[in-house]
């Protein structure tokens, strides 16, 4: 399952933490490789990491280069600089080349040559939830798209292996290559949104995204009470997309000060925003139940039991 919200700041993350906490035996995947947060909330503890490497960039050996210039003339990106220290040396500024490998080409003396390109780091961790699946990008670094259907095949191999309730994804913001690539395969994506013009139009990108790959959806909005005439206007504009809208929280600083805690609202208190969290995961599961129902899974019926409890 994936969560998604077409924009930042909706409460994305705090919905899914709270989902984390609510679910039965989770897998974890923080699909926001750009800004992970998830990790702050679920209190992760980490346990294995990779090295993440997409593309190439050019790498310059001083012991064979003879200081011709001909790659920094070549070069249309101007990743090729000289060095004060030794004086005429060059190298390759790793945040402009962009891998295409005419420096290569030009050097007389072949002292360029191509490496895959470091992008970041892999981590499984472990949380009060169960294992987690997230990453840290370099500044600058570019595939995370990649980097995120990485994420999602672990995850998957993790879910096999403890024979996991659900695989649970938080997306990141927008409808980029990252969203596209955490929402491919997904059986279903709750859309997290806020009663506002931005809330709504980003939520029809959104929408629109998942029906191109004929994802099933749903829809929660927060603060829900600070526009109530654009809540409804969200809840028609899902009706007319097909998607159903499992609930909805107050503006409730729970939120707020459950983040400060390192803890998710459920985690945190029996307020408003709890309330109507655990209300919209059991209304969610029995959606999941209903389109499964010739292969109804113990998750369903645990999760729905324990929630309601």
């Amino acid at each position: 399952m994936v969560i998604l919200s077409g924009k930042g700041g909706t409460g994305k993350t705090s919905v899914a933490a709270a989902f984390a906490s609510l679910a039965e035996r989770p897998v974890v995947v923080d699909c926001d490789v750009d800004a992970p947060d998830l990790d702050l909330v679920l209190g992760a503890d980490v346990r294995a990491r990779g090295r993440f490497t997409s593309g190439w960039v050019a790498s310059i050996s001083p012991a064979l280069c003879r200081r011709c210039g001909r790659c920094a003339a070549e070069c249309r990106f101007h990743a090729v600089v000289r060095l004060e220290q030794p004086r005429g040396a060059w190298r390759i500024d790793d945040l402009f080349c962009e891998g295409c490998g005419a420096c290569e080409l030009a050097c007389p003396s072949r002292a360029i040559s191509m490496e895959p390109a470091d992008r970041g780091e892999w981590l499984r961790s472990d949380t009060r939830v169960g294992p987690m699946l997230h990453a840290r990008m370099r500044p600058g670094a570019e595939n995370s798209g990649k980097l995120v259907a990485l994420l999602r095949r672990k995850g998957q191999e993790i879910a096999n292996e403890m024979r996991a309730g659900v695989i649970l994804c938080d997306g990141p913001p927008g409808i980029g290559c990252p969203a596209i690539a955490t929402l491919s395969g997904a059986e279903h994506v709750l859309f997290v949104t806020e009663p506002s013009l931005t809330g709504l139009h980003d939520l029809e990108r959104a929408a629109d995204l998942a029906a191109r790959f004929r994802v099933p959806g749903s829809v929660f909005i927060n603060k829900s009470d600070i526009d109530r005439a654009q809540a409804h206007g969200i809840a028609r504009a899902a009706d007319e997309r097909g998607l159903t809208v499992i609930g909805s929280a107050p503006y409730d600083q729970a939120f707020t000060s459950a983040q400060l805690a390192g803890l998710s609202v459920i985690e945190h208190g029996d307020g408003a925003a709890a309330r109507s969290v655990r209300e919209a995961w059991v209304r969610l599961i029995e959606t999941l139940a209903s389109r499964r129902a010739r292969r109804p899974t113990s998750l369903t019926l645990r999760a729905a039991e324990r929630t309601t409890k």
